[in-house]
């Protein structure tokens, strides 16, 4: 579903969608924190390889996420979902660092590459817009598990 730890690409198109207020946190308030995401798509067309294809794969353990092709800033995320939504929230910004924070994070997947010719098709966008299509069709679900999730409860 996203949050703000774990999943944060999702988490900040559904606060678009829903008009929930956001922030740049640490390393200057700016967004400039970089992570990959991965389409959902792309890790099922890698598990189907697997399975089809298991003398390639047996024993193997490689990375698997959006590599340098498939990553974003969350400033370019915000870009991005503004461009997707058609609407804006609040940004706000905390310049200071949080304890684990991480400036960037990308995925090296490049034995899941050498070893299976696996690698992520999907781009950013297409991430998103599939986000955003998807929250659009179960927004009703959405706004009440999130209104079970700010009451500290389970819809």
């Amino acid at each position: 579903m996203g949050k703000v730890d774990q999943g944060v690409f999702t988490y900040w198109m559904l606060s678009h969608l829903l008009g929930r207020p956001l922030s740049y946190i640490g390393y200057g308030g700016s967004g400039r924190q970089v992570r990959d995401l991965l389409h959902v798509e792309d890790l099922v067309d890698l598990i189907e390889d697997q399975l089809v294809r298991p003398d390639v794969w047996d024993g193997a353990t490689v990375n698997v996420g959006g590599g340098r092709e498939v990553s974003l800033s969350l400033a370019e995320a915000t870009t991005l979902c503004r461009e997707i939504s058609g609407l804006e929230v609040e940004i706000g910004s905390e310049p200071q660092e949080r304890p684990g924070d991480v400036p960037l994070y990308i995925s090296d997947c490049g034995a899941a590459e050498r070893i299976g010719g696996w690698a992520p098709k999907r781009s950013a966008r297409d991430v998103l817009e599939d986000v955003h299509r998807w929250a659009r069709e179960h927004r009703d679900v959405l706004e009440e598990a999130l209104a079970g999730a700010d009451r500290g409860t389970e819809p």
